[in-house]
């Protein structure tokens, strides 16, 4: 492990930055950085190329080999906290290891379009829980990548990065303004040959998600927790498709109801439709 590491013991003005990055949007965009914590999720924005800026550890108690090794291989600043500012920091008490990393660019070419094309679209949603999650299940799915439309909860939201369990970092996850931006990237995408279909969920959808074909290129729409998908997602879309239900719920939880979509959609590319 790198002994040229600065110690921080009182809350200066970084300890007060790294702070407002765990509560603070604005500061997040304006820095360009975010806090990563715990052992799967550092792993694997490491392993998937993640720039780290900073690497934060307890300087008051050993450390074990897993935080030895992050703190010895990768190429960023390194400071020793105290126990207790780094409890401050940490969502859990046990927290021995924080990482500072950037924040990539929201550019919706960062999500590869192959021909079995699968990507989400979250249009405003307000819980950073469930945007984790939808991130969670778009990676345990194999989808390509999920798109955050509208004024809506933050990927980088501690409690996003901690719901998506690691998997922020194995799916692109781009925010963009409107559908319109969106709408443009997919008339681009049909143009290069790539017929990608819009499809929106809804408890009223004109077809059930097992009787449409997902084996082809799709966007899959889900929209906000309590209003659904705004208007300009409903005159987008090809298709509105349900999920059908038994017993005494109308709907399900969004995040919920994009898992079930997206199973389905694994299940019919593994057999074929």
């Amino acid at each position: 492990m790198s002994t040229a590491a600065q110690p921080i013991t009182t809350r200066n003005a970084r300890f007060q930055q790294w702070q407002s990055l765990l509560s603070n949007r604005n500061k997040r965009q304006r820095s360009r950085q975010f806090v990563v914590q715990g052992v799967r999720p550092i792993t694997l924005a490491l392993e998937h190329g993640w720039p780290v800026e900073a690497l934060l550890f307890d300087g008051d108690r050993p450390l074990s080999g897993w935080a030895r090794e992050i703190l010895g291989a990768v190429q960023a600043e390194r400071f020793a906290l105290s126990g207790a500012l780094m409890a401050e920091l940490a969502e859990k008490d046990a927290a021995e290891l924080i990482a500072v990393v950037a924040l990539p660019a929201d550019d919706l070419d960062r999500i590869t379009v192959r021909p079995d094309f699968l990507a989400v679209v979250f249009d405003r949603p307000t819980s950073p829980g469930n945007l984790g999650s939808i991130i969670r299940s778009a990676d345990a799915f194999g989808a390509d990548g999920v798109i955050v439309t509208g004024h809506a909860a933050d990927p980088y939201d501690p409690a996003a990065v901690r719901a998506s369990t690691g998997s922020l970092f194995a799916v692109p996850t781009v925010r963009v303004p409107s559908p319109a931006e969106v709408l443009d990237w997919v008339a681009g995408q049909r143009s290069a040959g790539v017929p990608v279909q819009v499809l929106g969920t809804d408890e009223h959808g004109d077809a059930a998600v097992s009787a449409t074909d997902l084996t082809g290129p799709t966007l899959l729409l889900v929209g906000n927790e309590t209003t659904g998908l705004s208007a300009g997602w409903r005159a987008a879309v090809d298709r509105m498709v349900s999920i059908p239900m038994t017993g005494s719920a109308s709907s399900l939880n969004a995040a919920n109801a994009a898992t079930v979509v997206l199973y389905e959609s694994a299940r019919q590319r593994r057999v074929g439709g």
